[in-house]
């Protein structure tokens, strides 16, 4: 290959870049992304970024010079066409390509809400960029008298342990039983709620978001069990999709994300990575698309290696990792590694729920799927051990502690490849 383009630059699409040069590409290497910023860190911008303890300097990716790429940033992909391999942006006409790494994520949910004139209402936010963080760190910093989060995902949760720790009033409003029930389940979700709760968070669940009030600037919210909420902020909490529209009519599959093969391959010499790549993880038997930053560096990686391999079968690898994500909240932290997805049985098998230090187990048929952590670190990287060799459920109640710690260098947190060496 001569040229090969990465469209998407953020953490998966330059995990990949650096995983081209480092796996011997020399030719000609493009990265476009939508946003005007050079690569960053997701991860701080529900936290510090929000709370002030870290700026958008700071968040910055290091990119070492030897990478030697074209960037084209504050650049948007427009359409592909997968045969010929031809990109579209928005400045200038089509371009081929030899090889394509499409890593354009996800963009947040931001539904026009009942109340809202023909325009958006000042006041009501997303978080997906540094620019967005920014903007709702400004409302913040002006000490608002409310602050209401729609939606008790990692994002919202993380939101509201921000706002909390800045002082101030803030509401969550969540539909379901529990936060981040969808991800852990409701009896880990019930902890959550706790947590949260003990922390000074006005939890509202099983309700919604009926409606908005106010004139320019949004004041109030209405609930669907007919409450109203004073309100300066709200930020909007409500899931992502894949960023895709560009990608109508290229000839690819797209079915809620870029459909892969589980190698990575969406067709010859595409590949997709990240939040936008939906792909089988043969490993626990379910297609899906997963929206961390652990999968993100790793798929990013993967997927350079597969479209270096070209048509050959020789080196065919499929990427089958053990997913592995973290929350911070408010003194605490959450990991879960594997999948908790339709899950049948949990079971706490270290610790205890009430001392918020456990982790817990969970059970698809008679193998284990997925293990959770709350302040327990250290005993959870056994249970990935364990996922990753395919350990059946079993196993995993008779071990109880995973099979006991592993070294340091062996924990699950990789740094991002973000220099060549």
């Amino acid at each position: 290959m001569r040229r090969i383009a990465v469209v998407g630059a953020s953490l998966a699409g330059l995990e990949a870049a650096v995983e081209l040069r480092r796996s011997g590409f020399a030719g000609e290497l493009v990265i476009a992304g939508r946003e005007a910023h050079m690569p960053y860190d997701r991860p701080p911008l529900s936290k510090e970024v929000l709370t002030g303890r870290m700026d958008d300097v700071a968040i910055r990716l290091v990119v070492d010079e030897r990478l030697d790429a074209e960037w084209r940033l504050g650049v948007a992909a427009t359409s592909l066409d997968a045969d010929r391999r031809a990109i579209r942006f928005d400045r200038g006409g089509p371009e081929k390509f030899d090889g394509i790494v499409l890593a354009t994520g996800a963009t947040p949910r931001r539904p026009r809400l009942p109340g809202e004139a023909n325009r958006a209402m000042a006041g009501i936010h997303v978080l997906r960029t540094v620019d967005d963080a920014l903007a709702l760190r400004g409302e913040l910093q002006r000490g608002p008298r409310r602050v209401v989060v729609v939606g008790a995902g990692f994002i919202g949760a993380e939101v509201a342990s921000s706002c909390r720790l800045l002082g101030l009033d803030v509401s969550v409003i969540e539909g379901l039983g529990a936060p981040m029930e969808s991800a852990v389940g409701p009896i880990v979700g019930a902890v959550l709620a706790e947590l949260q709760r003990d922390h000074g968070v006005d939890l509202r669940l099983r309700t919604s978001l009926s409606g908005v009030s106010g004139s320019d600037r949004v004041e109030a919210v209405r609930l669907s069990d007919g409450d109203v909420l004073a309100a300066d902020v709200v930020m909007l909490a409500i899931g992502v999709t894949p960023a895709t529209d560009w990608l109508a009519g290229s000839g690819l599959t797209v079915d809620q994300g870029v459909v892969c093969d589980e190698s990575c391959l969406a067709a010859p010499g595409i590949v997709a990575a990240g939040d936008v790549a939906r792909w089988p993880n043969r490993r626990f038997g379910e297609a899906a698309r997963v929206e961390h930053w652990d999968n993100a560096a790793r798929q990013g990686r993967h997927a350079a290696r597969r479209l270096l391999l070209g048509d050959a079968r020789a080196g065919f690898e499929a990427f089958e990792p053990v997913p592995w994500f973290w929350s911070d909240q408010f003194d605490s932290k959450l990991q879960l590694v594997g999948s908790a997805r339709n899950f049948e049985e949990f079971a706490v098998v270290f610790g205890s729920l009430e001392s918020r230090r456990f982790v817990g187990a969970y059970r698809r048929s008679d193998r284990l799927i997925g293990a959770v952590a709350l302040n327990a670190g250290k005993p959870l990287l056994g249970y990935r051990r364990l996922l990753a060799r395919g350990a059946s459920w079993a196993e995993a109640l008779s071990v109880r502690d995973g099979g006991g710690t592993r070294e340091a260098s062996d924990e699950v947190p990789l740094p991002p490849l973000a220099k060549v060496k």
